[in-house]
C-alpha cells in the first residue's frame, strides 16, 4: 500500500510540474459560471451565493477534491455587477487556493437580453507538502520539500444573456506566471497555463410542465486537447432536474436537482471516468451543489426570471 501511494504521489508531482494551475473540472459547470467568466457577475439580478464540492476518483489515494464558493450581485445600478470567487483544490500533497474579485459592466440591448464585459483579478497560493507522504524510504531527500508559491493574476470575460439562452467567452487567468517555490527545492511547478473557455446554454419549452436545458462547456489550453462538456437536463414542473453529461476523453455522468424553494436549489451529480489508467482503482466522482438567491423586493422575482 505504501508503494502505491508513493507511485501515485510521484505521478501527481510530475503532473503539476508539467501542467501547473490547470483549472479544475466540474459536472455542475453550468452553475459555476462566475468562476470562469466574470461577465456573469450580477446576471441573476439578485445576491446569489453558490457552493460546490467535488470529490474526484473516490477511493483512489490522494485523489483530487475541490470546493468553490461564489458570491455576486448587481451593484447600485442594474448595469454594474460585482462578485467574489473562492476556490480550494487539493491533489495529493499539493493544494491550490485562490481568491478573485469580479466586476461586470452590463449593457441592456433590449427587454430580453444584455451584454456584459467582465474583469477578474486576484491571487493563487500553491502549497506542496511532500514531506507528509507515507514513504517506504522516509529519508528520501526528493520528498522532503514543503513550500509555497503566491502569484497574482487577472482575466476577462464577455457574456451575452438572453431570456432563453446565453453564450460566453473568457480567459480568467491571462498571466502565465513562472511558478517557482519560495523555498529552493528539487520540485518546480514550471509555468501557469492560460485557459480559454467557451460556454453556452439554452432553455427550450417542451410543454407546460417540461423544459429542456442543453448546455456546453469548452476548455482550450495550448499544448493540451480541447475539452468539451455537453449536458442535457430536463426540468419538470420548474422544480426537478434530471440530466446527463458527456466529457470528451474523460467521463460520462448524471445529475439530479431539486428547487427546494424558489430561491434555494440543491443538486447532486455522479460521473465515471473512462479510458484512463485509474478506472479500475476508483468508485467514480461525486459533486454536490447548493445555490441560494437573496431576493430583495416584492416584485423582483416576477420582473426577472432566472433560468441561468
Amino acid at each position: 500500500m505504501k508503494l502505491k501511494v508513493f507511485l501515485f504521489c510521484f505521478f501527481l508531482a510530475g503532473t503539476f510540474s508539467a501542467y501547473a494551475q490547470q483549472d479544475a473540472m466540474f459536472t455542475h459547470y453550468m452553475f459555476n459560471t462566475q468562476a470562469v467568466n466574470p461577465g456573469y457577475a450580477g446576471s441573476r439580478d439578485a445576491l446569489t451565493l453558490t457552493f460546490l464540492h467535488r470529490s474526484q476518483w473516490v477511493g483512489f489515494p490522494g485523489a483530487p477534491t475541490t470546493q468553490t464558493l461564489t458570491l455576486h450581485t448587481p451593484f447600485k445600478r442594474e448595469n454594474i455587477g460585482v462578485g467574489l470567487s473562492l476556490m480550494n483544490d487539493n491533489l495529493g500533497p499539493i493544494n491550490n487556493t485562490s481568491v478573485y474579485f469580479d466586476f461586470a459592466y452590463r449593457i441592456k440591448l433590449n427587454e430580453k437580453s444584455k451584454l456584459s464585459f467582465g474583469l477578474k483579478g486576484g491571487m493563487n497560493l500553491i502549497q506542496a507538502n511532500l514531506n507528509r507522504l507515507n514513504l517506504d524510504d522516509i529519508n528520501d531527500q526528493s520528498f522532503q520539500f514543503a513550500g509555497s508559491v503566491l502569484s497574482p493574476n487577472f482575466g476577462f470575460g464577455v457574456y451575452y444573456q438572453h431570456e432563453r439562452f446565453y453564450v460566453g467567452l473568457s480567459a480568467p487567468r491571462l498571466l502565465e506566471n513562472n511558478l517557482k517555490p519560495v523555498t529552493p527545492a528539487s520540485i518546480n511547478f514550471q509555468q501557469d497555463r492560460r485557459h480559454y473557455f467557451l460556454i453556452a446554454g439554452a432553455m427550450i419549452k417542451l410543454s407546460e410542465k417540461v423544459e429542456f436545458k442543453p448546455t456546453t462547456y469548452v476548455k482550450m489550453t495550448v499544448g493540451a486537447p480541447i475539452e468539451f462538456d455537453i449536458t442535457g437536463t430536463f426540468i419538470l414542473n420548474k422544480s426537478i432536474m434530471l440530466g446527463a453529461m458527456f466529457r470528451t476523453g474523460d467521463a460520462v455522468g448524471a445529475l439530479i436537482g431539486y428547487n427546494i424553494t424558489d430561491q434555494l436549489l440543491l443538486s447532486y451529480s455522479f460521473d465515471w471516468s473512462y479510458g484512463i489508467q485509474t478506472i479500475r482503482h476508483h468508485a467514480g466522482s461525486h459533486e454536490i451543489m447548493l445555490r441560494y438567491d437573496f431576493i430583495f423586493g416584492i416584485n423582483q422575482k416576477i420582473k426577472s426570471p432566472r433560468y441561468f
